[in-house]
């Protein structure tokens, strides 16, 4: 049965109630119980963590809900469904975007991407999926925010990411411990609790067409994981044949690769002994990889699975579904880590300590710029219904995304189209304009495929949502709204991207004090023995250093989308530049 997590805690309370009243009234009469040690009574308390419990996110790319745990049984994920026999499924969990780095975005700073200037598909510009006369930016988020990983190492944390970032903007130099492909909390010091991030690639959207940015690789993509005649479910809107299903088929088969790597992770942290003592989370940073998925804000974009598992299995084999955002991760992060979250986030903490607001009534979705072609959708969707309003109804739905275009199943479908051989569901996404308004009954139509829109019956349920629409736009103040090269413009003024102040130290002895002026900057140093070189690490500035004899402090500022600081040089005695 699915529940949400009050009605589940209600329940284990009542049955925690209910199981006490048998062993009192067992106890009591000795009527029907030879002992009052043959009745067990469940533990339904909450879970026993660690004060600083370590954290590990695997993430997959450019998935859908698609696999046993949650009711689709094409392949065997063995090491997903384990995690999900001894954790929590999370069956409405929702990124606000169909694509990747405004996602990221979202989730690092627990904020909307199109309230942080992060929305358009990507801003650091990467040819040949660029607008031409566009300049490469990074986004500005207000300066106040930090990313969730720094909150996590001003705690104590040992955080790591291997290795994707992409958040719409440069990593500060205070972000992470360590970001590469060797990056792994097994760097960490003994003891230290972690934060570690493993990202699996094997289901980006490349892999279904082969090689990486870009590059096509036959072999790869010819190089299945599972029976080359296994039967696949294609979605009505794609096309149902050779082409269609051997490109379907390659996503499961892709799904049974990244299995196999998570398994890889998994059985390092039980080598590792720390199984019970780390909160992990599988989960996709958006929806699916092929055609009218990615990129999109029907479900088929934006839904993606979640699962948590506890150290002690708390809520072992549970389902949950209450609606959660990617906004929402980085307050969770700090709740369980122990840590109050912010008050400026979008989102809420979902599990943890400060789990205390209420759940989510909706959640809400943007699409903008993708590589090189402009759009403008808003969605908002609560558990049931899926609101959209398209901002330019003029403009068709398919929109030739060159990335896109390499994958097979999508030149089937341009070839399909122009020979006039798509049925009616799969030729709908190459109308040549938008319904300004779509309401969807995701139960009845979990494909999104029939616009209630203009149903009498629905007006209620469309009003409820629009208005609900304007008010979150108005609320994030969505940058969406303003032209990309004019928002440029509001946070790089003559398309120049700002700096960070330089940074000012004052000398105390052996205590040195690190001071910048720029509002929101990060300060990251390194303490430093005799002719030891600067390395890539640099520690969080928190509080005056102390300096032993022989040592001096490297240092450097960095606000989120400025450029850093120069670096300075400090000793006891000395003040250099």
């Amino acid at each position: 049965m699915i529940h949400s997590h009050d009605d589940a805690v209600t329940m284990r309370t009542s049955q925690w109630m209910l199981a006490c009243l048998i062993v009192v009234g067992c106890f009591l009469s000795m009527i029907g119980c030879e002992s009052p040690q043959e009745v067990i009574v469940q533990d339904l308390s909450e879970p026993v963590l660690p004060e600083q419990p370590n954290i590990l996110w695997l993430v997959a790319e450019d998935l859908s809900p698609i696999i046993p745990s949650f009711g689709d049984s094409t392949v065997a994920t063995p090491n997903l469904s384990r995690l999900a026999a001894e954790g929590v499924r999370f069956t409405h969990a929702f990124s606000p975007s169909g694509v990747c780095a405004p996602s990221r975005a979202a989730i690092a700073t627990g904020m909307y991407q199109n309230h942080i200037g992060a929305q358009h598909m990507r801003t650091s510009g990467r040819a040949p999926y660029f607008p031409p006369d566009l300049t490469p930016y990074e986004a500005v988020p207000p300066p106040y925010v930090k990313m969730h990983s720094q909150y996590l190492r001003e705690a104590g944390y040992y955080t790591s990411n291997n290795s994707k970032e992409d958040y719409q903007f440069r990593k500060p130099v205070t972000a992470w411990d360590e970001s590469s492909r060797n990056a792994h909390w097994r760097n960490r010091e003994p003891g230290q609790p972690f934060f570690s991030i493993f990202n699996f690639f094997s289901t980006h959207e490349s892999q279904v067409f082969g090689g990486g940015w870009g590059r096509r690789n036959d072999n790869q993509r010819d190089s299945l994981w599972v029976d080359e005649d296994l039967v696949v479910p294609v979605p009505p809107y794609l096309p149902d044949n050779e082409v269609g299903q051997r490109d379907v088929r390659k996503v499961y088969s892709n799904i049974l690769k990244m299995d196999a790597e998570v398994g890889v992770i998994l059985d390092e942290l039980e080598e590792d002994g720390l199984l019970d003592d780390t909160i992990i989370f599988w989960y996709a940073d958006h929806g699916g990889p092929l055609p009218r998925q990615k990129r999109l804000l029907y479900d088929s974009g934006m839904r993606l699975p979640l699962i948590v598992r506890f150290p002690d299995k708390w809520r072992a084999g549970e389902i949950d579904d209450q609606l959660v955002s990617f906004v929402d991760f980085m307050p969770t992060l700090r709740s369980l880590s122990g840590i109050e979250p912010p008050d400026h986030v979008d989102g809420r903490a979902f599990l943890g300590p400060y789990a205390t607001t209420p759940e989510r009534i909706y959640v809400h979705g943007a699409a903008d710029r993708f590589d090189e072609q402009y759009d403008l959708i808003r969605a908002v969707r609560d558990h049931r219904y899926k609101y959209l309003r398209n901002y330019q109804p003029e403009k068709p739905y398919y929109l030739p995304v060159a990335f896109r275009e390499q994958m097979g199943i999508m030149q089937e479908l341009l070839r399909m189209r122009d020979a006039g051989e798509l049925n009616e569901y799969q030729a709908q996404w190459f109308r040549p304009t938008k319904d300004p308004e779509e309401l969807f009954d995701t139960e009845a139509d979990p494909h999104e495929l029939h616009n209630l829109a203009g149903d009498p019956a629905y007006a209620e349920k469309l009003a409820e949502l629009s208005a609900e629409m304007d008010r979150w736009i108005e609320e994030i103040d969505d940058k969406g709204l303003m032209p990309e090269t004019d928002f440029i413009e509001t946070i790089w003024p003559g398309q120049v991207q700002p700096e960070t102040a330089p940074l000012q130290a004052s000398v105390d002895g052996t205590i040195v004090t690190l001071t910048c002026i720029t509002e929101g900057a990060n300060i990251g140093y390194q303490l430093l023995s005799g002719d030891e070189e600067p390395g890539e690490v640099w520690q969080v500035y928190m509080a005056p250093i102390t300096v032993s004899a022989g040592q001096t402090v490297v240092a450097v500022a960095h606000r989120i989308g400025y450029k850093p600081s120069e670096v300075i040089t400090v000793s006891p005695k000395v003040l250099a530049l």
